[in-house]
């Protein structure tokens, strides 16, 4: 009789512990699930998330250091003309033919960039650049100006007329369409190339109007 109570008593107590270790377990799940319900509350209360940050930030250091490059040549342009021409007189005529050498250099001054020219857009940096244009307005060789046929007399005036239509004829060769648009491709790819180099993931490069 008294081990048939004893094995009630130890069947009773054995129960009891398991129902309270149940009930331990249940608190400690609702105090963590309140717990991560807190914390997610708060997080959506102060607008705080994780976000991948695709924006590059030159400090204003990076962007004078650009500047501060000045003239960037994107094109030369090697020229040689042959410039001819006659003077009709009242013994004869007098004929001259120069030939004129000039490197004639495309490119932009960065120093002249407008404000603001580099800009961010959601996560492309935008570089506008100055126009292209002609760096050295000095590109003919004089050095190597070497006469082809001279005969008559001819003076500084007229050897300075010379030198200007050649002038002319090299500047419009090298302004070209075709060049300047050329030009621009290399100043796109070579500026892209130095903004992916500090860090630009996505890089677009365009001109200002002239």
């Amino acid at each position: 009789m008294e081990d048939k109570k004893k094995s009630r008593g130890i069947a009773y107590f054995t129960q009891r512990w398991l129902v309270n270790k149940v009930y331990i377990v249940l608190a400690v799940v609702l105090l963590a699930a309140l717990i991560l319900w807190g914390i997610s509350r708060l997080l959506k209360g102060t607008g705080l998330a994780i976000v991948e940050n695709r924006n590059i930030d030159l400090t204003p250091t990076q962007v004078k250091r650009i500047e501060a490059i000045g003239e960037w040549e994107f094109l030369q342009v090697n020229d040689e003309e042959l410039i001819d021409t006659i003077k009709h007189g009242f013994f004869g005529d007098s004929e001259l033919a120069r030939i004129y050498y000039g490197t004639l250099r495309l490119g932009i001054n960065l120093k002249e960039t407008p404000e603001g020219w580099l800009t961010q857009k959601h996560d492309t940096l935008i570089a506008t650049l100055p126009p292209i244009k002609l760096l050295d307005l000095h590109f003919i060789d004089e050095a190597r100006t070497m006469p082809f046929y001279e005969k008559g007399s001819w003076t500084e005036t007229d050897r300075k007329r010379m030198y200007d239509k050649a002038y002319a004829v090299m500047l419009k060769r090298a302004l070209s369409r075709q060049n300047l648009q050329l030009a621009q491709q290399n100043a796109q790819q070579q500026m892209g190339g130095l903004l992916h180099s500090m860090g630009a993931k996505h890089v677009k490069v365009v001109f200002a109007n002239p």
